[in-house]
């Protein structure tokens, strides 16, 4: 697993394997990744992430974070309640020396209460795959003010998903087993 592209290209993360079954990590891979940017970096939606503040939940290794802090984001918050996770999200950080711009909470991402600072304005959404923890996520990232109005949301699981309430079905692509649902936060 490695930085696929921006100021990090090429520096090696943190490896996992196969994942780690019993913590939930299932690493998106680099190739989905690398895709995933491209379709950001070429969007319609007028987004950009250079200056972005981005929110990571269900953040397991850290990977799309990092990925989009070494494209230009401005600070990265991982959120990750598994022990597991956030010891490979610091090692990762430490790799790439970003402590600066980034934060770990150890949280649980569907009930995230109400946020004290500036919202974001990307969020990567990778909950285990199946289990309707994504639209729960969201529902408290919105209710708790975590998102800034027009925030893009990248949900990555088995199947296309619904948009929720309160946000708006931009794209859908589908990588193999993976499918990544791009939505708008309507505020």
């Amino acid at each position: 697993m490695r930085i696929v592209g921006g100021r990090f290209r090429g520096k090696h993360l943190t490896p996992v394997g196969q994942g780690d079954e019993s913590a939930h990590l299932r690493p998106t891979t680099d190739r989905v990744r690398e895709s995933l940017f491209n379709v950001l970096a070429h969007n319609k939606w007028e987004f950009q992430i250079d200056g972005a503040r981005v929110l990571d939940l269900f953040a397991g290794t850290g990977a799309l974070g990092l990925e989009a802090l070494s494209r230009g984001a401005s600070f990265v918050l991982f959120v990750e309640n598994g022990n597991t996770a956030r010891a490979l999200i610091r090692q990762n950080i430490d790799v790439l020396k970003a402590i600066g711009p980034t934060k770990l909470f150890r949280r649980d991402a569907t009930n995230m209460g109400a946020a004290k600072g500036v919202p974001f304005d990307l969020v990567f959404l990778d909950p285990p795959y199946g289990t309707g923890l994504g639209e729960k996520a969201l529902r408290s990232a919105a209710d708790g003010k975590w998102l800034s109005d027009g925030a893009l949301i990248i949900w990555e699981d088995n199947a296309d998903q619904i948009a929720p309430a309160g946000f708006t079905h931009l794209d859908a692509r589908r990588y193999g087993e993976t499918s990544i649902t791009i939505l708008r936060y309507d505020g």
